[in-house]
């Protein structure tokens, strides 16, 4: 009950984040339910549904990483002198964050189903001259107690993941002070190394060829070490993200840097966990669809997508581009007294400004060819 009433009393940019959740997780229901449409419409091609189920797995991945992100800027789960004297510690604050991002992406599921049974003719008889009767196998029916499992997933996967960013964490060194160096980012070399190996897996599988998988949406002929090799670069490039990040900062402090170029360096260094993981997805993402796009425009038009891949893929970019909107915003918070500081000694707001915009200049620098060539490497295979 507090948790229905922090949500009902938040600010309405709050509660914007809070309904693009619901959204999403809307969204991924949706999927989840033609999925099992036609699992029950195909009976026979039961290994073809699997397929569809595992594929439904990156957008639940997007969207439940966008929920996290939305609940690490919440206001109303974020600790504040005072209320561990009425209840409030951090313990319940992170139930309360979890229990709010379940609410939205129940939210979410619901109407999903609603949509789902709408266009069934469930409830009103079948929309659009039964258009979609085949797709989401009307004439057979609907098992509710797999449809609701399913659509459990997201609210589960969701609020766990939430709990688990916001659990309490006791430390026992002595924080670092204010202005000082942080470590560098472990994970570049593996990142980079996971980039090379999918890269090589996905070069050999094209040029072996191989039984194509087919993937939902009709994009048939695509061999499974492709496939592994595009995940493999997919996930190298979201773990090589913060080392990316951070030497983008120190390119920016390179060569007698000044006053501006220099804060805009320290800014990048110190929020390179913060920023440059979802940066590294949103690249993965990227890189995908451009993938994707150059072996369409290769084949002529003779490849399709259908309209559940293209719902998926707005769900994963939306997603994983908002997740990082909101930890840049997350960024901006956690700079507060920085900013706050800057202007007591006088330091002019175009400086916070030019900052800001050196930090997106160099960020996308080192990110968009990267992007770019890891987009060509990954369709030269299917497209030779």
């Amino acid at each position: 009950m507090l948790a229905l009433r922090l949500v009902r009393g938040s600010h309405p940019l709050v509660q914007l984040r809070r309904l693009l959740v619901a959204t999403a997780a809307a969204g991924v229901g949706f999927l989840l339910l033609c999925t099992l449409g036609y699992a029950v419409g195909h009976p026979e091609h039961s290994s073809a549904s699997v397929l569809r189920l595992l594929w439904c797995a990156l957008p639940i991945a997007a969207t439940v990483q966008f929920a996290v992100a939305v609940a690490r800027t919440d206001p109303a789960t974020r600790p504040r002198p005072g209320l561990s004297s009425i209840g409030l510690g951090p313990a319940r604050l992170t139930a309360i964050a979890a229990t709010s991002t379940a609410v939205a992406c129940t939210l979410g599921s619901m109407i999903a189903l609603l949509v789902y049974l709408h266009l069934r003719g469930d409830i009103t008889g079948l929309p659009f001259d039964g258009a979609a009767a085949g797709l989401l196998a009307a004439e057979q029916p609907l098992p509710l107690a797999a449809a609701l499992t399913l659509l459990a997933i997201v609210p589960v996967a969701g609020a766990t993941a939430a709990g688990l960013a916001l659990r309490p964490r006791t430390g026992t060194g002595t924080p670092a002070p204010e202005g000082a160096a942080r470590p560098v980012p472990a994970g570049l070399p593996w990142g980079v190394a996971l980039i090379a190996v999918g890269l090589a897996v996905e070069t050999y599988a094209g040029r072996g060829g191989g039984d194509g998988v087919a993937l939902p949406g009709r994009f048939d002929g695509s061999p499974a070490g492709v496939l592994a090799g595009w995940i493999l670069t997919a996930a190298g490039l979201a773990l090589a993200g913060p080392g990316l990040t951070h030497l983008s900062g120190r390119l920016l402090q390179a060569a007698r840097p000044g006053a501006v170029r220099l804060l805009a360096g320290r800014v990048l260094m110190s929020e390179a966990d913060r920023i440059g993981r979802p940066l590294g997805v949103v690249c993965a993402v990227l890189s995908g669809t451009l993938a994707a796009t150059t072996v369409y425009a290769a084949s002529d038009g003779g490849t399709a997508f259908g309209p559940l891949t293209g719902l998926g893929a707005g769900v994963v970019m939306t997603c994983t581009t908002a997740t990082l909107l909101t930890a840049a915003l997350e960024s901006r918070q956690g700079r507060t007294h920085t900013t706050e500081a800057l202007a007591r000694i006088g330091a002019p707001p175009t400086v916070l400004r030019t900052a800001a915009l050196l930090r997106a200049a160099a960020l996308l620098a080192v990110f968009l060819p990267l992007t770019w060539l890891i987009g060509e490497l990954a369709a030269l295979p299917l497209t030779a």
